[in-house]
């Protein structure tokens, strides 16, 4: 569903990603990523949407954006909103649709092919929009976990599905957590 001469965009929900990957089992190589998709086409650009916890001290995903940033992707970042909810509970909320929509849009007159990291089905009516303007759309997520992480109406909306599944050979990695196990049992055994 890729041709190597038409111009390419990949879009990234970074947290909608991350979840998918997690429920399978794998952590993602972004710098795989990057050569897996330019392969397949002329890549124009690559966006990585999230939001920063920017008061606390260390943000467990601060490395991951900077890695990103010096790495050829188009960083797009906002400060997460911290509150209680009813139950007392702290939680944080930084929802990204609406930056990566509008780039999404200004973006689509100078490329053929959108591919969406996201399962999100708030993301189809940007799907639809795209198809009109004559933009091709591949949705990656996930199917195969419990419960799956693509929304039924997006999937159908695409024009092209690929399961993240299938990626893990190309894009996979261990999670953190395995590889230092893996690193602890090849250090132990010298």
């Amino acid at each position: 569903m890729f041709y190597k001469d038409e111009r390419l965009a990949l879009f990234i929900d970074g947290s909608n990603l991350y979840a998918a990957a997690k429920s399978l089992g794998f952590d993602i190589d972004y710098k795989l990523l990057r050569q897996e998709f330019a392969r397949r086409g002329k890549m124009v650009r690559a966006f990585y949407y999230t939001a920063l916890l920017e008061n606390d001290e260390y943000s467990p995903i601060r490395p991951l954006v900077d890695w990103l940033h010096y790495n050829g992707f188009s960083m797009v970042t906002k400060p997460a909103k911290e509150y209680t909810d009813s139950q007392g509970r702290r939680k944080v909320k930084g929802n990204m649709d609406i930056e990566l929509t509008v780039d999404a849009m200004e973006l689509a007159p100078r490329i053929d092919h959108v591919v969406l990291f996201s399962g999100d089905g708030d993301f189809r009516p940007l799907i639809e929009s795209l198809q009109r303007q004559g933009v091709r759309v591949s949705v990656v997520s996930t199917i195969r976990s419990q419960p799956p992480m693509i929304a039924d109406e997006l999937r159908r909306q695409a024009d092209n599905f690929i399961e993240l599944d299938e990626l893990r050979e190309v894009i996979g990695r261990p999670p953190r957590e395995q590889q230092a196990e893996r690193n602890f049992e090849v250090a132990g055994s010298k």
